[in-house]
């Protein structure tokens, strides 16, 4: 189990005495011990994502009714959120807490990240299974709702594999964007035909829905690529590409809550 934190963080390499120099850090004192707090701005806009969505999730329970596809985007909501918490408290807050103590070269990543790719992974299959009670019916549905069960199960087995040997790639957040790439297809191909044929509300905004997901991921891209982050920071300015996705999922979160989920609905 501890073969996950022989990775070592890299990029540059990290290490107890030079992780406050890569990242804004403050210590404060809980009795006679110290504790590192990093990326205070950060955990602000990721703790805030995670309540977010927890909250649209309880929303859509609310709502349910005897609605299934509301159900299930209730769940994905609840996997969403929680997973975005566990990031944040890993990735961020208490970084350097779970990474660093009592090592030379402080972690990748840890247990709480692994959790939270799985949560992630479950959060986007759980939106395909709600979609396939929205918009699809007989051999269609059960397939969306196989495709969903067996992607869950085959993603979580990578998962292990990668976090026990340990391979980094499988671990990664670009590994589990790749697996969720099918999926994400067919929610797109799925409501943009259906909003060709039948011109509904609802399929509308699930397709927006999607659209706006992508442009989160390609704002996220291109701002990880043009290394704006380390540019601010040797300014002394923290604004990091999660932060810029965070801001953008916060953003997607509130259309899922105020235009999505009134028009959520099964049919038969």
């Amino acid at each position: 189990m501890n073969r996950l934190h022989s990775i070592p963080a890299d990029d540059p390499l990290l290490t107890p005495d030079n992780w406050c120099q890569a990242q804004p850090c403050r210590t404060v004192r809980i009795g006679s011990r110290s504790i590192i707090l990093s990326q205070l701005s950060s955990t602000f806009y990721v703790y805030f994502l995670g309540l977010q969505t927890i909250f649209v999730g309880c929303y859509f329970g609310w709502i349910q009714g005897e609605e299934w596809s509301r159900f299930w985007w209730s769940a994905s909501l609840w996997l969403w959120g929680i997973g975005a918490i566990l990031a944040g408290t890993s990735h961020q807050l208490f970084g350097y807490e779970i990474k660093c103590p009592n090592r030379k070269i402080c972690s990748w990543t840890s247990w709480w990240e692994v959790v939270y790719l799985m949560f992630q992974h479950l959060s986007m299959n759980a939106m395909l299974a709600g979609v396939a009670f929205s918009c699809a019916t007989g051999a269609l549905r059960s397939a969306l709702l196989i495709y969903a069960v067996i992607s869950s199960i085959v993603y979580g087995c990578i998962l292990w594999i990668g976090a026990t040997r340990p391979i980094k790639f499988l671990i990664t957040f670009e590994f589990m964007v790749l697996v969720q790439i099918p999926a994400f297809l067919a929610l797109v191909v799925l409501n943009g035909w259906r909003y060709h044929v039948l011109g509904t509300d609802m399929d509308l905004a699930l397709l927006w829905t999607w659209v706006f997901l992508l442009l989160c991921g390609i704002i996220y891209w291109i701002y990880d690529k043009s290394g704006i982050t380390e540019k601010l920071w040797a300014r002394g300015s923290w604004f990091s590409q999660n932060d810029v996705l965070h801001v953008c999922l916060i953003t997607w979160m509130f259309y899922i809550l105020f235009v999505l989920a009134p028009l959520v609905q099964d049919i038969c």
